[in-house]
């Protein structure tokens, strides 16, 4: 009988195990930096493994058999949704990177990204940036901490996914608006220079305003990089801070 209500006990924390992990290893997986491509596979699997590990015991939910498809569907759906939240920040980043690269004329000179495939050099550069800030402001112990508190705030099979659907639609609303932001002061400032080189090119009509302009850019659009750095941490300070109150809200809506 001891043996028996062993046994039982232990299946119990294989259940729970298994479906901690299903949200673990999908939000790690979509964390930037900690679940970057750029990190080795095997610390993925471990640190999601090690945190459902320490999380199992913790964590009470009773399954049943016949609604486990449906509780796999939204552990899924909500462990995308709080993975999504983040990388939203750092596609942002490299959005605006994107836009900054086509204002100064730099399109054509790309690199290989490993999280994003073809990228300009200016996201790269953009990309590099946040990431260090995202470790020095400690904003992954502050997803580690939301990832946890979600169990208690959120208990497996207890999501509604129609509430949840308007919260993505606004952080992915917000997700342009955060770009915009972060590309606006070079952007404004190479589209003077264009202006004033298009008045250049009408008073000179005879200079070849092209070879003229385009280093002309790349210069001030690095100088304005350089000199916007300041904006750019401010706004990504405010993003990072954020991020837990969103991460928590998006749980909050998906209780409905």
């Amino acid at each position: 009988m001891t043996v028996d209500m062993n046994i039982n006990a232990f299946s119990g924390y294989i259940t729970n195990f298994l479906f901690v992990l299903l949200r673990s290893g999908i939000f790690i997986s979509l964390l930037p930096v900690i679940g970057g491509k750029q990190m080795p596979p095997q610390f993925r699997v471990g640190l999601a493994v090690f945190i459902s590990l320490l999380l199992t015991p913790v964590v009470n939910f009773t399954i049943a058999e016949n609604s486990i498809p449906v509780l796999i569907i939204k552990e899924i759906i909500i462990a995308m949704a709080l993975g999504f939240a983040v990388r939203l920040v750092f596609l942002a980043v490299n959005m605006a990177g994107t836009f900054i690269s086509y204002t100064m004329g730099l399109s054509m000179a790309q690199v290989f990204n490993p999280e994003v495939g073809q990228d300009t050099l200016v996201s790269e550069i953009y990309g590099i940036l946040t990431m260090l800030l995202f470790l020095i402001v400690d904003a992954h112990h502050d997803l580690i901490f939301v990832f946890v508190k979600s169990f208690e705030l959120l208990p497996v099979g207890k999501m509604n996914i129609a509430p949840l659907l308007p919260e993505v639609v606004a952080l992915v609303s917000g997700f342009f608006v955060m770009a915009i932001k972060i590309a606006a002061p070079v952007m404004v400032g190479l589209l003077i220079v264009q202006l004033l080189s298009g008045f250049l090119y009408k008073v000179a009509p005879q200079m070849n305003i092209f070879f003229v302009a385009l280093p002309l850019n790349i210069f001030l659009g690095i100088l304005l990089m350089i000199l916007s750095i300041p904006v750019f941490e401010h706004v990504l300070g405010i993003s990072f801070s954020n991020l837990r109150g969103e991460m928590i809200r998006l749980l909050m809506m998906a209780k409905g």
